[in-house]
């Protein structure tokens, strides 16, 4: 049997969509596993309280907790990076490292480097965000070096609500974005029920990125992730 790998994912708190949703990725493949710890996440908007609830300092004394179960490595299973920016990410990964040893991504992260092996250039992008927000989103795609193309969002500060948009609306928004020429589509919120719509658009690459969080992990930890056949095209991506 092969060499286990566990993987430490720091989670939104009033997430409910991630934890289901990796389980059923890693099906069939006891060898790979996700242990999770929650972080107080209530809501997502632009204001004090909530950009506040992504501070390095919870980040870190939950990434400790993930080490004591010796993970191989941890991921933040949040997004807030693509709204703050990526360098808040950076920080929050560089600070766990420094303190646990352990090698960090995030979700954000993961997805800059997924669209980078995919080569893509424009990129759609769909959440269930405030306008604000996605905004934000965009904006940092640009900082990132990519070009946003066609996007949509929902106007829900969540953040526990997320989850209660149906797979059918999400996948909706993402063949509305498909139909306006674009490289790749992010479906960027973990507790958004993105995996079907990924599945069902093939015209065009669609992260979902509960799967591009756990591609992420795999692949801090030194992991093949072909080893996990329902990432999709993400599984072929090095």
């Amino acid at each position: 049997m092969p060499a286990a790998i566990r993987l430490g994912m720091l989670t939104p708190s009033s997430n409910t969509v991630l934890e289901p949703a990796t389980y059923g990725l890693l099906a069939g493949i006891p060898h790979v596993t996700a242990h999770f710890q929650r972080l107080r996440v209530l809501s997502i908007t632009l204001e004090g309280g909530s950009t506040g609830q992504f501070d390095t300092a919870p980040m870190i004394a939950a990434a400790e907790m993930l080490a004591d179960a010796k993970v191989h490595a941890i991921c933040w299973n949040g997004t807030s990076g693509s709204w703050l920016g990526a360098e808040a990410d950076r920080a929050i990964c560089a600070a766990i490292t420094g303190r646990t040893g352990l090698p960090c991504t995030t979700a954000t992260l993961a997805l800059y480097d997924a669209l980078r092996a995919l080569g893509a250039r424009r990129v759609g992008l769909v959440t269930p965000y405030l306008g604000s927000v996605q905004a934000e989103i965009l904006a940092n795609l640009r900082t990132e070096g990519f070009e946003p193309a066609a996007e949509r969002h929902l106007e829900d500060p969540g953040n526990y609500s997320f989850a209660e948009h149906a797979p059918d609306l999400v996948t909706r928004l993402v063949r509305a974005v498909a139909a306006e020429a674009c490289d790749a589509i992010a479906i960027h919120c973990t507790n958004f029920r993105g995996l079907d719509a990924a599945a069902a658009v093939t015209e065009v690459p669609v992260l979902d990125s509960v799967a591009v969080a756990l591609w992420g992990a795999l692949r801090a930890a030194g992991a093949d992730p072909a080893q996990v056949p329902a990432l999709g095209a993400l599984a072929r991506l090095a």
